[in-house]
């Protein structure tokens, strides 16, 4: 099972220090989500993760080895990555954009096989999809596109699945539509999950390590009962809060209060 893990990273934007010297290894074969404030790092984190963005200093480690000597294809066989609000070409199907998912394994020795169709088969059954897989993007509802852009990154067949805010602008049912595909996709085919949400209920409910960053550094990571306490949510988002047990589920739940300095 591939590890991901980083040593002293740091990240920057235009000049401007984001992540700062962060240590951080990644569980393997667990469902891990990066929480904390807007602006403090996650996505930035995340892109250094999968090698979208380079570090001016430190490095990203992809089962022991330096990200950055490996080849892109190559990387690309391991990891997978789902950006915030991804933009597909218009017109575009669902079985033309799972398909792109294969094209990690395309070259002019090797082009589209029986395996890349049976594999994108099965990335469309997973997702159910399949029924769906001759419309349109533009016409599916916003749950059914996430799971399409999910679907695609299934097809590239990687041990790690990183994804940036993927329930961003989904009503709560496509939320938890989304939340429990990636958690079964963990359960049962064991895949390492990281994911950028902003919902710490959700947060808890469905990742065995939760990972809280503060700008630019990890203020705490580790289980979701050791981390989800009230002042790590004080310190980290600035809210006063009662963390109870989910009524449901008894992973820990945020009760907010108000914000620090100004509860009722």
């Amino acid at each position: 099972m591939k590890g991901l893990s980083t040593k002293n990273l740091s990240l920057a934007y235009d000049g401007v220090s984001i992540i700062h010297s962060l240590n951080l290894a990644i569980p393997a074969g667990k469902v891990s989500a990066l929480v904390g404030a807007n602006g403090c790092g996650k996505s930035t984190l995340l892109r250094g993760l999968a090698r979208l963005l380079k570090p001016y200093g430190g490095t990203v480690y992809l089962d022991g080895q330096s990200i950055f000597n490996l080849a892109t294809k190559e990387v690309a066989q391991q990891l997978g990555i789902l950006p915030q609000s991804p933009v597909a070409p218009e017109g575009l199907t669902v079985r033309d954009l799972v398909a792109q998912g294969r094209y990690p394994y395309q070259n002019w020795l090797q082009q589209w096989s029986g395996k890349d169709e049976r594999i994108v088969k099965q990335a469309l059954l997973t997702t159910d999809l399949l029924e769906l897989a001759d419309r349109g993007l533009d016409t599916l509802s916003g749950g059914q596109r996430q799971r399409a852009w999910i679907a695609m990154a299934l097809a590239q067949d990687t041990d790690i699945l990183l994804l940036d805010e993927p329930t961003t602008f989904l009503d709560l049912s496509h939320q938890i539509e989304v939340l429990d595909l990636l958690y079964e996709l963990n359960q049962h085919q064991g895949r390492t999950i990281v994911m950028v949400l902003h919902d710490l209920n959700q947060a808890c409910r469905y990742a065995d390590y939760l990972v809280a960053v503060k700008k630019g550094k990890i203020y705490t990571a580790g289980d979701p009962n050791q981390v989800m306490t009230e002042e790590m949510v004080l310190d980290v988002f600035g809210l006063e809060c009662r963390v109870i047990p989910d009524p449901v589920v008894g992973t820990p739940m945020c009760v907010p209060i108000g914000l620090k300095g100004r509860t009722k």
